[in-house]
């Protein structure tokens, strides 16, 4: 299988710059798997569309402000995108104007930090020694939200609050679960009140999730690993609900891979662990039976992951139809839900 058929035209226009100007407002294609048919409706409808007896997990991960800028000492601006610590001093991060950034190059931070270039681990990957502790507090002061690279834009103070979700409460992520960035307090209420049963898990997205399948054919792609940890209360839900039948929704594709990673036969695994997992057509899947999620990139696993779960030709014939609707795509852009 050839990752081009999984392509599509997508204008330029259509790729959200900003989201929507008041969450929990956009639009939302439902599409049924037993009648194939799209539906087109609105956020503000997701809690009707929702069966009772549904359990519904969110991935609570939230976004570090990773990408911070340093200057060297000729004066140039060099972008670093902190990705992992290694402990306080020592930070693994994708640097731009990669080839400059050599073993022993000195470089200054903000807040009078400065930073010393002390491993190259890849093309664009450094290992940097700080002269103090990088931790949250500092990246909260000094970094900016690492939106993707097709919103051709700077970051401004509203994306701290808006690519962030409402339950965001574990930092790890440099790319937010977007999927999830269309529920908002009224929404959780809502479905309490209805007596649809929620659950949270916690994968940290990393920034492989932007990456496009480079490889032609499909399976010599190599997954980027990420990390999730899920909790016995969580776990216990999903296998209750497992156990009787009942419908178990994934909010975006992490919630996806995480449930479907830690499935260990009749259980959930529970606590810390990572996955590489790469779904793609002949996937079984385990524990989800429901999706909500976002209109993805072309040639990309998060496209193939759902043409895996409703069917290829379905996904592509609603793809086709959100392009002549005018649906907005991508983070900031609509959603889709999948029964």
């Amino acid at each position: 299988m050839k990752i081009k058929n999984f392509s599509f035209d997508l204008p330029q226009e259509l790729i959200a710059q900003n989201p929507p100007e008041e969450r929990g407002t956009a639009n939302l294609m439902v599409l049924n798997r037993d009648t194939h048919t799209i539906e087109h409706k609105n956020m503000q409808d997701f809690v009707d569309l929702v069966e009772p007896g549904t359990l519904v997990i969110f991935n609570n991960s939230r976004v570090r402000k990773a990408r911070v800028y340093a200057q060297s000492k000729t004066g140039g601006k060099v972008e670093f995108f902190f990705l992992e610590e290694q402990d306080p001093s020592h930070w693994k991060c994708m640097v731009s104007k990669a080839k400059k950034q050599k073993v022993g190059k000195v470089l200054s931070f903000p807040g009078g930090v400065t930073g010393t270039i002390r491993e190259e681990l890849s093309t664009n990957h450094r290992l940097v020694e700080f002269s103090e502790e990088i931790d949250e507090t500092w990246l909260e002061e000094h970094g900016h939200i690492p939106l993707p690279p097709y919103i051709k834009r700077e970051d401004t103070a509203s994306d701290s609050e808006r690519y962030q979700s409402v339950f965001s409460s574990e930092t790890g992520s440099v790319a937010a679960p977007t999927a999830s960035l269309h529920f908002t307090e009224d929404i959780l209420e809502k479905l309490e009140a209805k007596g649809i049963e929620t659950a949270y898990v916690t994968l940290h997205v990393g920034l492989g999730t932007f990456e496009p399948v480079r490889t032609e054919k499909l399976l010599d792609h190599k997954m980027h690993e990420e990390q999730f940890f899920v909790s016995d209360e969580t776990a216990d839900k999903v296998e209750k609900a497992r156990r009787e039948g009942r419908p178990i929704l994934a909010v975006g594709t992490t919630s996806i891979r995480t449930l479907e990673s830690a499935w260990e036969g009749e259980k959930l695994h529970r606590g810390l662990s990572s996955t590489k997992l790469f779904i793609y057509p002949g996937y079984e899947f385990k524990v989800v039976n429901r999706v909500f999620t976002n209109f993805h990139t072309p040639e990309s696993t998060l496209l193939v992951l759902v043409s895996t779960f409703a069917g290829q030709e379905y996904i592509r014939k609603a793809y086709a139809e959100a392009v002549e609707k005018r649906y907005m795509f991508f983070s900031y852009g609509d959603a889709m839900m999948i029964q």
